[in-house]
């Protein structure tokens, strides 16, 4: 069978629209998959109470598209942790008449603590949303039959296992916090299929990166924290030796696994999970280079070099996706590589960086 090409999944939903709710919507990966969803004609309800994500983001969407497309953008501020703001999400209200509701269609879930030194520092905080709160949204998704429930999964689940590249079925102890709550989200997801016939993916992602990623704060990203502190002329610290590795995924890679996922028309492709990356691996040291030398053609010149300090509680040292199983069951096929990725982001980080150091 001849798997639907990118251009194909996008003019098939132009053509169907659906109802969508993302939650974290305004954070990083969902609003990049709001933009897109918009972009599609599709009917977006939106999610977040802005504890990670932020307000300028869905601005920035909002610039981003047609009037009539944002019209199609139905947005509350809520919280997962809050069962009725759950059930609340489950329903679009007609912008224009607010007596219209419409039942959503997809659940695309990706609200949640990330980072793992964040876990670390605060285990409590992280189990309440990512266990909790992931578990009310499956709740709510069962009582209003909801046709498919996306979830953002984590590479962090593979733990201590070693073999590389990971393969979804083979996974170790978990290292952290986060991924312990991770790994509970995918036996979550598969007691409800099993018990309430409830049909969900999960997209373990691996390190995703790209457009609308925070710069600020303690648990920020490498990618953006690493870029903010060259244009700062900063150092910039390496934990360990700086030959840990990572696959590095650019956000259009995720974005394409949750459009795939949801509307999959393989009944074998439900209820499973997937490595959602490009199958490469970068090493700190590699990545460190490839930004100083993307920063240059923006006139950025640094003759910082890095700093290495130990190694951090929690950390895995070397992470590399299997993707055969989401190419094989999803028709899943990444478009950009880690380079060709920082190459498309490397504008909006620099423009956004201006921006916040201007405010």
């Amino acid at each position: 069978m001849t798997m639907t090409s990118i251009a194909e999944l996008e003019s098939g939903l132009i053509g169907n629209p659906k109802v969508w709710l993302i939650t974290g919507v305004a954070g990083f990966i969902g609003s990049n998959i709001l933009e897109t969803l918009l972009r599609l004609n599709q009917r977006v309800v939106g999610m977040d109470n802005f504890s990670t994500g932020h307000e300028a983001n869905l601005d920035e969407v909002k610039s981003l598209v047609t009037q009539e497309q944002w019209k199609n953008f139905s947005f509350f501020k809520g919280d997962i942790c809050r069962l009725e703001d759950c059930r609340r999400s489950m329903q679009f209200v007609d912008p224009t008449n607010s007596n219209i509701k419409n039942r959503v269609d997809y659940v695309l879930h990706h609200a949640a603590l990330g980072s793992v030194p964040r876990s670390v520092q605060d285990p409590i905080s992280t189990n309440a949303s990512n266990i909790d709160g992931f578990l009310n949204m499956l709740v709510a998704a069962k009582e209003f039959e909801i046709k498919r429930f996306i979830y953002a999964a984590s590479s962090s689940t593979y733990g201590d296992h070693p073999s590389l590249p990971k393969v979804e079925d083979r996974i170790g102890k978990p290292l952290s916090p986060y991924a312990v709550t991770k790994y509970v989200n995918e036996l979550y997801a598969d007691v409800f299929f099993k018990t309430y016939g409830l049909n969900t993916i999960g997209l373990r992602y691996f390190n995703v990166f790209g457009r609308r990623q925070d710069f600020a704060g303690a648990y920020a990203a490498v990618i953006p924290r690493w870029i903010s502190a060259l244009l700062k002329n900063e150092d910039v610290l390496i934990y360990g030796d700086g030959e840990t590795s990572r696959d590095f995924c650019y956000v259009a890679n995720a974005v394409q696994a949750n459009l795939r996922a949801a509307t999959s028309i393989k009944l074998e492709s439900l209820n499973q999970v997937y490595n959602i990356a490009v199958g490469d691996r970068t090493t700190l040291n590699e990545l460190f280079n490839m930004l100083v030398q993307r920063l240059s053609t923006h006139g950025v010149m640094t003759s910082i070099q890095p700093i290495f300090q130990k190694f951090r509680s929690g950390d895995v040292r070397h992470s590399q996706a299997d993707i055969q199983k989401a190419k094989t069951f999803l028709g899943y096929m990444p478009t950009h590589t880690v380079s060709q990725g920082i190459l498309e982001a490397i504008d909006w980080y620099v423009l956004a960086y201006k921006e916040l150091n201007q405010q």
